[in-house]
Parts: structure tokens; sequence; C-alpha cells
């Protein structure tokens, strides 16, 4: 058996906002994620969960501190080249799903196919596998409006692993669901999690959902306090 690589690398990583008054939403965080690692990060509200979220996913840039993603230290990188890693690299599940309302299950998931310069046809063949990956492929051509909350986030899944990432970043994706529909959702995440070797890291505020993780990191005002890995 291959031993894990890192995917994801922090060195001392600080994001310090400035309003008046500095405010550390991360403190010197160091942190090393696997390759294929489902990796939980809790913490109460304002511990510095979506601060991390938006660093490692590219949407913010850290005041201090080294970022490395795949060996690439991002930290160094122009607007452009992060851009570029985002697209290529990263997907994103979000708490609200975020869909196109006018747009049909399929369309939606094509979507970033086809900005990726995919052509339509290449675009449907691959979102009609995603959906069928989710559960959906009796649900292709339906409208958000006519589908669950479950459906919804699960067709945001499948829209998410459109462009094959190497990771999955899920900003609290089962927070806005009950709680059985909130275990299906999980569930998936990880059976996609083994079933492709793709990186997930998800944030929860649920300790039920993040005890199946591979590894769990607790946030505290902007520092890990803890971290816990179940994958040996």
């Amino acid at each position: 058996m291959t031993e894990k690589s890192p995917i994801i690398e922090l060195k001392g990583l600080t994001k310090i906002y400035k309003d008046g008054t500095e405010f550390y939403a991360l403190n010197n965080v160091d942190l090393r994620i696997m390759r294929g690692e489902l990796v939980a990060i809790a913490g109460p509200s304002g511990s510095g969960k979506s601060t991390l979220m938006h660093l490692i996913g590219l949407l913010d840039t850290p005041t201090s501190g080294t970022l490395l993603i795949d060996r690439n230290n991002v930290t160094k990188m122009s607007d452009k080249e992060r851009s570029e890693m985002r697209n290529r690299m990263l997907g994103f599940v979000f708490q609200y799903h975020h869909l196109l309302p006018d747009f049909t299950a399929l369309e939606n998931v094509m979507m970033p196919l086809l900005i990726a310069g995919k052509n339509r046809k290449e675009a449907t063949g691959t979102a009609k596998k995603n959906l069928k990956a989710v559960g959906l492929e009796d649900r292709m051509d339906h409208k958000p409006s006519e589908l669950s909350g479950g459906q919804n986030q699960r067709v945001a899944i499948a829209r998410a692993l459109s462009c094959s990432p190497t990771i999955v970043l899920g900003d609290e994706p089962t927070g806005n669901l009950d709680t059985k529909t909130g275990d299906m959702i999980y569930e998936l995440l990880r059976h996609l999690n083994k079933e492709y070797n793709q990186t997930f890291i998800v944030v929860t505020h649920n300790e039920d959902l993040a005890s199946k993780a591979d590894k769990i990191i607790r946030l505290v005002d902007g520092e890990i306090m803890d971290q816990r890995d179940f994958s040996s």
C-alpha cells in the first residue's frame, strides 16, 4: 500500500483583519492534509473555520505564512495563477446550493464544464455520469424548484465534481438540511471520497458527522486546539 502524501501544507499561516484594531482570524497555523483524506474542520462560531476554508480555496490571501497545494507555493502566485489553480484543482459545496433556478439539474452540472471550454457533447456526458454517481439519474431534467433540499445539494455535489477536482471543499454542506438528509449527504461525500480518492475538507458544526472523518481539526480563536487522526 502506497503511503499517502500531503496535498495541502500550511506553515505559520496567519490572517489578520484590520478595522481600527487587529483581529487574528488565523494565528500561526501549521497543518498537513494528506491526499485522499476526508477532513472535518470543527469549532465554535468565529473560530476561523471559514477563514481557513477561504484560504485553502484560494478565495482569499493570507497575511503571512506559507500555503502549499500539491507542493505549489500558492502564496507566491499571481491572481491569474491562483484563479487557474482554483479552476483546475478545487471544487466547492456550500451550505446553500446556489443552483441556477432557471436551469435543469443537468444544465447546472454542465455549466462549469462549458465555462472550462468543453464542448456540449462532452459536458453532457460528464454531467450525466456525475448525476448518476449521486443517485439523480432520474431527476436530470428537473429544475431546482422541482427538487427537495437534499436533491438540490446532491446536484451541487455533482457540479463540484464536474471538472474532476483534486480537492473538494464543503462549507457546512449539511447545515441547511434535516438530520436524516444531512446524514445521507455526508455518507455520499464519504463514498465519493473513497471512490475517486479525492481529498474532501468539510467545515461542520455536527459532531456526529465530524467523528466519521479521517481527521478532525478543531479551531478556537484562530488556532488549532486539537487534531485527531482516525485514518491510521
